[in-house]
Formats: C-alpha cells, structure tokens, sequence
C-alpha cells in the first residue's frame, strides 16, 4: 500500500533515527502478507522503480538495517535509477492468508480479531506466572495441608513432652519453642523464597550458578542458626529468670546447648530438603514459592521440637554426672562459625546478606521469644494445659500462608516491578486498605482470598485430626471450636494485610524482601497466634466451658 512518495532530490530532507528498515527487492513485489496489515507504520525503500512493484506477482523482501535515511540518501545519489519512499502498514500477516478484496471486506471485523489475538505483539512482555484462583488454589491446597498435619504431629509431640521432667523442673525451655520453631520463618522460609525467587529469575539454570547459590546459601543459614539459636538462649534466661529473680548458671548453660545444638541441625536438614523441593518443583513446571515454604513448615516443626527435646533431656542428664558436657557442646558449634562465613562471603548472592540480614533475624526472634513467655505462663497452669497441643498448629497454618503470600509477592516485584528503591514518582505507595489487599483484581490479591479461605477448613481437619488421635487436654466442644476459628482467623487476616504493606513497603526502600520481610510476618504469626490462643483459652474458662481432662 502506496501511502506517498518522493523524489530523489528530495531525499536528504528526510531525517530518520538509526532503527530505519530498509526493503530490498529479490525476486518479487510486496506480498498481501504485507498489502493486507493491520499494525503500524515503517518506512521501507524500494530499490527499484514503481512501475516494477505490481501487487500480482509474487516475491520476497529481506529486511535489513540501515545506519539512517541521509546515509542512504548519500549512498543512493550517484545511481540514476529513481528511488521511491514507500510507507507500509507492515506489522502482521491477515491470520487467513490471501484473500480476495470481496472476502477480505466480508471478513473485515473477523479477521481484525483474528490479528489481534494470535498475533499480539506488545512491547511489554508478559507475565511469566498467569494464575488463576483455582491453580494457586490447587498448587497451595496440598503442600498446606501436608504443612498442617506436620503442625499437628509437632503439637502431639509437645503435648507428651510438655510433661518431661526437663519441662517441668527448667520451665524456661517453653521460651524457646516459639524462637526455636521460628527459625523455620527466620531462616528455612527465607531460604526458600530467596532460592525461589532465583529460580524463577533464571539464577540457577546452569549447574554452576545452582552450586554456588546452594553452597552459598546453605552457610549463612548455618551461621544465622548458631547466633539465632544462642541469642534464643539469652532471651530465654532474661525473659523467664530475671523478673522472678532466680538464676542458675547449670540451667542456663543447658539452655544455650540446647538451643544452638536444635538450631545448627535442624536448619541443615531443612535447607537441604528446601534446595531439593526447589529444583524438583521446576523440572516439574510447579511454581516453587507456592510449595517450598508450606513443605519447609511441615517437617519445620516437628523436626525442630523433636531435636530439642531429645537433645535438652540428654543434657540434662548429664548435669547429673559432669560439668562440661554443655559447655563443650556450646564451644564445637560456636567454633564451627568462622568456616561457615568463609563460604557465605564467597559467594556473591549471599555476602549481601551475610552483612545486612541480622536485622529482621534476630528482631524476630525476639518477638517468637516474647510469644514463647506466654506459652509458658499459660502451659505451667493447670487449667490452661490443653493450649499447648494446638500451639504449634494456628502459629504454623498463619506463618506457612504468610509465607506463601509474601513469597509470591516478592517473587511478583522481582520479575515485573521497578527496580528496588528506584521511584520514578516521588509520590510514596499509600498504604493498602484491606479493600485493595483482599479484593483487587490483581495476582496478589486473588492469592490473599484463597489463601485466607484455606485456613477455616483446614483447621477443622486439623482439629478433628487431634481430637481422632486423643490428643490435648480439651474437649472440642463449639465453644471452643468457634473461639479457636475466630482466633485463627483473624490472625492470618492480619498477618495477610501486614504482607501486601510490608513487602512493598520495604521494596520502595531498596531493602529485598525475600530477607527481611518472612522473618518479621512469621515472628507476628508467632505472637498473634499464642496471645490469641490464650485469650481463646481464658475466655473459655470465664464462660464455664472447663472441660480440661479429656484426652489425658
């Protein structure tokens, strides 16, 4: 299609940028294919006259690059031959192929669809990840719910343990349970939603980069967990001896054993199953951030809660018979550290994080250790001793679904957002209403509704679970099923808003979220989830429901 032409001594008045296409002629005129378009307009030179161009021949065009239109107006000047300047619609092909002018007009609307959708060329990329609710629903269901059942055998196990002699004669250790099972949030979730969000981007592809990310990643986790776990031990001297005003220096060197001893082992084993979910979920085209932190929380807990039992009852023991046995413990993890920072600095992605990702770790910890006091002056009362089979269960189901969706959203910003505190509008994001986070329209907040629409089921096939297996010391009665649901609930509708603002938030300040923000929801969870549970708990008491023996 002929839109104008010009002369060649008129040539040298058009100045195009460099990006110019240049139409040689081989064998043949312009094609319907490029007669029949229905995009925008290039520039094209034709290398021989007008009257060679017929529409009823057929032949090929090769597109190349030419520097300008006064470069080859220059080039040009010295042949004889006329040029003509043709403007194309050249953009997409009719998807029918050549038609006849009738058809084509018959089939204007038809056609034009035709173009618009299977041969959409826009300069945005897309997506990479288009979810629909029923698959976020679908990948999440599963992995969440093997990561509720993990919750459930966690808290039979601390309803058993809650009975040791190691939990009744150093009550303190409850301190811990919070900060220790944390440490899946602190450390095992980061570390899935950083090699998440690397697999997704296309930084573990070769063999090579997957090593050095794992290698890397594997390290630091091993020296957050060993600093993490001793701080724990602090924590829990300060929070449960110095206001009573007793303090033993026996006691509390068996805190700091155990504790470094439950973090350095059970964070090993979670991030090798972490690195091996990961690289599973994309050779098998599963989206990682929906599955690796709900399988990080299923065994997160009841390996944790295992290890520190078993090792805080073997220590304990020895205090009978030697003095050195915890320190000694103590000593051989603490001097493990230097090795572990020599391998984390050597890697690029994670020496970033080795300097600046204490913050959020050991803050949240702090906050898991404020919920672990209120696990233990709520378990050490008779009345209230039910709580702590259901402890493990409403702080996993919020942490795990926080996760998920801060993951998701971190994962979001990484492939389609600005770069990190790069703003072009001065303007700061405003902070989300609860209208925008649960019902946009957007990726974020289609997971946010099914997210939260998971936890009512999903705790009463978890408390029916329990109570199959007589577990706890409360009959499940509605009062307290409906207590429980609505404790639950608020908790994860809470902590789901706190993710939308917090990611982005902290995205807007150059600070990534895949290491800052899952350690301070999960230490959130943590907290609404005991306080929440023990007013549920108290309030039951209040109103009479005291059944408080049934499953004893």
């Amino acid at each position: 299609m002929v839109l104008w032409s010009k002369e060649q001594d008129k040539l040298p008045d058009i100045s195009m940028s460099s990006g110019a296409i240049e139409t040689k002629k081989e064998g043949g005129p312009l094609t319907p294919a490029f007669l029949n378009s229905n995009c925008s307009v290039h520039p094209v030179i034709l290398t021989k006259a007008p009257e060679e161009v017929s529409p009823g021949t057929g032949g090929e065009f090769e597109l190349t690059e030419v520097a300008s239109f006064q470069e080859r107006a220059g080039e040009t000047g010295q042949d004889e031959e006329r040029l003509e300047i043709v403007v194309v619609m050249d953009c997409r092909a009719n998807a029918k192929g050549q038609r006849e002018e009738d058809a084509l007009l018959e089939n204007t609307s038809q056609s034009n669809e035709s173009d618009d959708t299977s041969h959409d060329q826009s300069p945005e990329p897309p997506a990479p990840l288009k979810e629909t609710s029923f698959s976020i629903g679908l990948q999440v269901v599963f992995p969440f719910l093997l990561a509720g059942f993990g919750t459930v055998a966690a808290g039979m196990v601390l309803d058993i343990v809650q009975h040791w002699t190691v939990f009744t004669e150093v009550s303190e250790v409850f301190i811990l349970v919070p900060a220790l099972l944390g440490l899946k949030g602190n450390l095992e979730m980061t570390l899935a939603s950083r090699l998440s969000t690397a697999a997704n981007i296309g930084q573990m592809d070769t063999a090579k980069d997957m090593w050095n990310m794992i290698m890397g990643n594997l390290a630091l986790i091993q020296v957050q967990a060993t600093v993490v776990g001793f701080l724990a031990s602090i924590a829990a001297v300060i929070f449960g001896w110095i206001p009573e005003g007793h303090f033993r220096l026996g006691h509390a060197v068996l805190l700091c054993a155990s504790s470094v001893a439950t973090a350095f082992i059970a964070s090993l084993l979670l991030g090798l199953i972490m690195i091996g979910v990961i690289i599973a979920s994309r050779k098998v085209g599963i989206n990682p951030d929906n599955v690796a932190t709900p399988i990080a929380a299923s065994l997160g807990d009841l390996i944790t809660l295992s290890l520190l039992a078993g090792i805080s009852t073997g220590l304990y023991k020895e205090l009978e018979f030697n003095d050195y046995a915890n320190p000694l413990v103590c000593a051989v993890f603490v001097a493990l550290c230097p090795l572990w920072v020599l391998i984390a600095r050597k890697i690029p992605s994670t020496r970033e994080v080795l300097y600046s990702g204490w913050e959020p770790v050991i803050i949240a910890m702090a906050i898991s250790s404020v919920g672990g006091l209120i696990l233990d002056k709520t378990v050490t009362n008779p009345n209230f001793a039910g709580m702590a089979v259901f402890t493990p269960v409403i702080n996993g189901v919020g942490g795990n679904l926080v996760a998920v969706q801060a993951s998701r959203i971190s994962t979001y910003l990484h492939m389609n957002g600005i770069p990190m505190g790069d703003h072009p509008n001065p303007v700061p994001r405003r902070c989300p209403t609860p209208c925008s986070s649960f019902f946009g329209s957007n990726v974020n907040s289609r997971s946010a509704r099914v997210l939260f629409l998971l936890v009512a089921p999903g705790h009463l096939v978890f408390l029916y679970t329990i109570n199959s297996l007589r577990g706890g010391h409360t009959t499940l009665t509605p009062i307290f099923i409906t207590f429980y649901l609505a404790a639950a609930l608020l908790q994860v509708i809470i902590l789901l808003y706190l993710a939308d603002w917090m990611v982005h938030w902290m995205w807007g300040r150059g600070m990534d979220p895949d290491n800052f923000s899952i350690p301070y929801l999960t230490a959130l969870g943590d907290l609404l989830g005991t306080g929440f549970l023990a007013l549920c708990f108290h309030m039951r008491w209040f109103i009479g429901d005291r059944d408080t023996n049934a499953g004893n």
